[in-house]
């Protein structure tokens, strides 16, 4: 597995952080927990989604890990609208203080991981204006 990329997008206080990896195969997300779980201690909800080839299938998996709405599928949504395999996308939440509702916790993941597969997929240095991202910023 690979970091291809990283992001931060700070919505009402809540604070959402999302990575992109490169992945060989299923079992590579175990491991990608494992280490956001440690880098982000204070995180509520570890939520991702991955899509690979695995013995000529497409397997395709995701979890909300206790997120309101279904965040693991706008994650996977993101990855099969850029048609995207062998990547796992995870984004980590850290609560801020004010709920955001259904809707609000949806459209910040979806707009976290745009911004990730964005910048994250096509190449390995990343180059982009701080300016640009507005609230959000390279990790």
């Amino acid at each position: 597995m690979q970091e291809l990329h990283a992001i931060r997008l700070v919505v009402q206080g809540s604070r959402f952080f999302a990575h992109l990896y490169a992945i060989q195969g299923e079992e590579d997300i175990q491991e990608i927990l494992k280490r956001h779980r440690k880098k982000y201690r204070k995180a509520d909800h570890h939520c991702w989604a991955i899509r690979l080839m695995a013995k000529e299938k497409l397997l395709e998996r995701s979890k909300n890990d206790g997120e309101v709405g279904q965040p693991g599928k706008v994650l996977l949504g993101l990855l099969r609208k850029h048609g995207l395999t062998g990547y796992a996308l995870v984004v980590s939440r850290i609560f801020g203080g004010k709920k955001l509702g259904v809707g609000g916790v949806s459209r910040a993941f979806k707009e976290v991981g745009e911004e990730t597969l964005k910048y994250g997929y096509n190449t390995i240095e990343i180059r982009s204006p701080r300016e640009a991202l507005n609230e959000k910023e390279r990790i």
